[in-house]
């Protein structure tokens, strides 16, 4: 569902890119030399960049269905040796998810201000409305998010296939006027336009680009759909109807070069601009929701992989895994989404912005696609070198181009992912030192079993201790023996592991070990797409290790206060304090792993770090 919104994000381009070109920061001239110039670089963009690089290439890199970034990092990680690489690959990987969030912000806010501004089209005195009806729409959408987008989602294919019908109807007709306009898909207008001014037709790149912006959203959502789903929606679909209207845009333009203003709306009769302003914003609407659904599976992720502490998250729907809602994430967005529309007041401001966090995750794909093609699917190697090389020409191309819109407001994606990459990388390493440290006075359980042997009072029931690691004691268990001087009956030591694929088969979820005396090791396996749940797979059990109730069970969870200290060379001191906040900000391991309110025991302890 999330993608038949996919395209939105693609498909909403029509909206602003061809206008930034002719009156965006760098202005070119409307004659037919530029026109034809633009048009060409679009039209084979969208084949090198979406049709070979994602389609044909990125999407056969799946990791169990799912696609983006950290479903290609785990793809890769499961089957490249070597320390150094895997920790290049894991900051590529990070670094593409912090890029990211940039882009969830600047979709929503570019595509729905772009629509709502064809108002000023239909009347110039409508202007001063634009600004709120942008606003009401965004806070309406992101309102909607808790209820699931299941319910709204089956609106979205009608929708969508209206509005693709529309773009290639207004493209045709205009294409009548001029058929000349077709002459586009000849590649040699783009190298002439190249030849004419190299240092103008460098700068075009940058809105050039802004046709292609979605292609990774595509890529992230493929997990809702499959790859042939997607791949045929492209070519059959949305492809030849964004390029014939960005044709009808072309041939408008060469023979009324005003309608540069907003040759989008221009091409419509008086009579259908107002209909066309109503479809083009619930098609951005429906954009804006694919890149909402695309930052709640990337955090989902991030959190299961441990870039990130746990957030309360809830399924919105009981029959599809994939759809669920992050309340922090979702009112996160909003308020950025809202600072960035009232900050930049107009879609020509914001295209400055948007571009560099897209281009940025782009070219870490092709890097991530240049280590699947060599080391994994270990395809010949000239071929591979081909294929690599040309992706990462056009990425560096379009790399360099939207260098020089930071100045304009490109330097906002690249603050946010700063940050973003700041509290994944933290989170990581704060997690991996925690382990250490507590790992420190590890005792073995064989020796600790022994040592309580029977000189401990056990009493009835089942008593359930979390532990992060597969080994040693967990130090709730301690800390519980330390105090209550008891043991239960039977002692289950659970530790929780996500796998990096998106699904675990529930035969190979569970590994139990009979310690003796009444101990108990599990382990239970999730994959970074599943929801944990900790009670129903323990329910399971019954007859790895005796029967299993509820009523009569206990959970004891460890928690460690952590207390910054410059004894400890781990992370600056800075970071120190900050992973300290968002260990402390995160969501207890009882609502995260569905523990029964009424049967869990906290046992807290400080921990320097």
């Amino acid at each position: 569902m999330a993608h038949r919104s996919g395209y939105g994000d693609i498909g909403t381009s029509p909206l602003y890119a061809l206008k930034e070109s002719f009156v965006g920061p760098h202005p070119l001239a409307v004659d037919r030399l530029h026109v034809f110039g633009v048009l060409s670089l679009i039209f084979w963009s969208l084949m090198l960049i979406v049709t070979v690089k994602y389609v044909a290439v990125a999407m056969r890199a799946d990791n169990r269905g799912e696609g983006g970034s950290f479903a290609l990092l785990a793809l890769i990680s499961r089957h490249v040796e070597g320390a150094r690489v895997s920790a290049v690959l894991v900051v590529l990987g990070v670094l593409a998810a912090s890029l990211f969030y940039g882009d969830a912000m600047l979709t929503p806010a570019i595509s729905v201000l772009s629509a709502v501004e064809g108002l000023t089209i239909v009347n110039p005195a409508l202007e001063a409305l634009v600004l709120p009806i942008a606003v009401v729409i965004l806070i309406g959408l992101f309102l909607i998010q808790s209820r699931g987008t299941a319910k709204v989602g089956a609106l979205f294919g009608p929708v969508v296939l209206v509005y693709f019908a529309v773009l290639a109807v207004l493209g045709i007709v205009n294409i009548a006027a001029n058929p000349a306009i077709l002459g586009i898909l000849n590649p040699w207008h783009a190298a002439a336009f190249f030849a004419h001014d190299p240092h103008t037709a460098f700068l075009a790149m940058g809105s050039v680009f802004l046709a292609v912006t979605g292609a990774e959203t595509l890529y992230a959502d493929m997990g809702h759909f499959g790859r042939r789903a997607v791949a045929f929606s492209w070519l059959g679909l949305a492809y030849p109807c964004l390029m014939l209207n960005y044709m009808g845009q072309g041939a408008l333009l060469l023979s009324h070069p005003e309608a540069a203003e907003n040759p989008f709306y221009l091409m419509a009769p008086e009579w259908a601009r107002l209909p066309l302003v109503l479809i083009a914003t619930a098609a951005t609407v429906i954009a804006s929701q694919a890149v909402i659904s695309g930052a709640f599976s990337v955090t989902h992720q991030a959190v299961q992989l441990g870039f990130l502490p746990r957030l309360r998250t809830l399924q919105t729907s009981a029959r599809a895994a994939g759809q669920i809602y992050i309340p922090a994430i979702n009112w996160g967005l909003l308020v950025m989404v809202l600072l960035l529309v009232l900050g930049f007041g107009e879609s020509t401001r914001l295209a400055s912005a948007y571009g560099i966090s897209v281009i940025g995750t782009m070219l870490i794909t092709t890097m991530m696609l240049a280590f699947l093609v060599f080391r994994v699917w270990r395809w010949n190697r000239l071929l591979a070198g081909a294929t690599i090389g040309l992706f990462a020409i056009v990425d560096v191309i379009y790399f360099a181009s939207n260098i020089a819109k930071i100045p304009d407001g490109g330097w906002f994606p690249l603050a946010v992912a700063g940050v973003l990459f700041t509290l994944l990388t933290t989170w990581s390493k704060g997690r991996r030192i925690m382990r250490e440290r507590m790992g420190e006075g590890d005792l073995a359980l064989g020796d600790f079993i022994a040592s309580v042997g029977t000189s401990v009072h056990r009493v009835r029931n089942t008593a359930v201790y979390l532990s992060a690691a597969e080994h040693g004691v967990p130090s709730a268990l301690l800390h519980n023996l330390k105090h209550n001087q008891v043991l239960h009956a039977r002692v289950l030591i659970v530790t929780v592991k996500v796998e990096e694929v998106p699904q675990i088969e529930p035969a190979t979820r569970t590994a139990v070990h009979d310690e003796g005396n009444g101990f108990w090791r599990v382990i239970i396996r999730y994959g970074f797409m599943e929801e944990i749940d900790i009670p129903r797979d323990l329910a399971l059990l019954e007859t790895a290790c005796g029967p299993f109730d509820p009523m009569a069970t206990s959970y004891f969870l460890g928690r460690q206060k952590l207390i910054p200290s410059a004894d400890h060379p781990g992370m600056a001191r800075w970071r120190e304090g900050l992973f300290a906040w968002m260990s402390k900000a995160s969501e207890s391991a009882m609502e995260s792993f569905k523990l029964p309110t009424n049967r869990v025991v906290e046992l807290g302890s400080q921990l320097q770090i």
